[in-house]
């Protein structure tokens, strides 16, 4: 990869490309978002394994797996998605991964439910604020701007939804972002929406590479920069 403090003395941003083909020559296709009926798996990854689909980037195909997709997006906001895989399952189990049947349980019950995921009590109120939203679109593609209208839905989460439930080409920026690239010194910005159009403008706009990107983010984050000092042994600064 090129040498990234030269890279930033030509005032370029070639290197966002850059960091993109050395995670995925690092790591390969992730195959992110994981779906719980998908039998594929990806044994590379850390954590859970079961759900991935590397390479398949037509997932999710139904109002259902869309639905869940929205769930995961929900439910991962603040923990890991073990915790969150866990608060699906257990949503299965009880057979309410449906957004008329969710809006039929018992506030307690569902609080309960996606305990294991921290703040349940939000969270519970906003998986219906969701599922009511995902009824009236009646199988359309929401607007960002509408996203970000529902309760309990912010940037990350609207880029989310947008990004791997619908296949819309829009960047996903988490705080692994910021620690990974802040930690090599490639930039100074925080602003979520700066941070956003700045990626998307040195990126070609395609949503397996915006899919992959994220999730490689993740994995790579995962690795090296899950506990201070962040970035030991780190193999982007070799």
């Amino acid at each position: 990869m090129k040498n990234f403090c030269n890279v930033l003395k030509k005032k370029n941003y070639a290197f966002i490309y850059d960091v993109y083909e050395r995670l995925y020559s690092l790591y390969g296709p992730q195959g992110w978002w994981p779906l719980l009926d998908l039998i594929t798996e990806n044994r590379d990854k850390t954590g859970v394994t079961g759900g991935y689909h590397p390479l398949d980037y037509d997932l999710p195909e139904t109002l259902e797996q869309q639905y869940e997709i929205i769930l995961g997006t929900i439910l991962t906001q603040n923990t890991t998605w073990t915790s969150a895989e866990k608060a699906l399952i257990k949503l299965k189990q009880m057979d309410i991964i449906q957004p008329q049947k969710l809006l039929t349980i018992e506030i307690k019950k569902l609080k309960e439910a996606i305990r294991c995921v921290g703040f349940h009590n939000q969270k519970s109120y906003y998986l219906k604020e969701i599922s009511r939203f995902f009824i009236a679109l009646d199988g359309k593609i929401p607007s960002r701007q509408d996203l970000l209208k529902v309760k309990g839905v912010g940037n990350e989460t609207a880029d989310s939804i947008l990004l791997y439930a619908y296949k819309q080409p829009e960047f996903v920026v988490d705080n692994y972002t910021r620690r990974i690239f802040h930690n090599l010194n490639l930039i100074n910005e925080i602003n979520y929406i700066k941070l956003k159009n700045l990626f998307e403008q040195n990126l070609p706009i395609d949503v397996p590479i915006y899919q992959e990107y994220h999730a490689l983010i993740v994995e790579h984050a995962k690795r090296y920069y899950q506990k201070k000092p962040y970035g030991v042994d780190d193999p982007l600064k070799e």
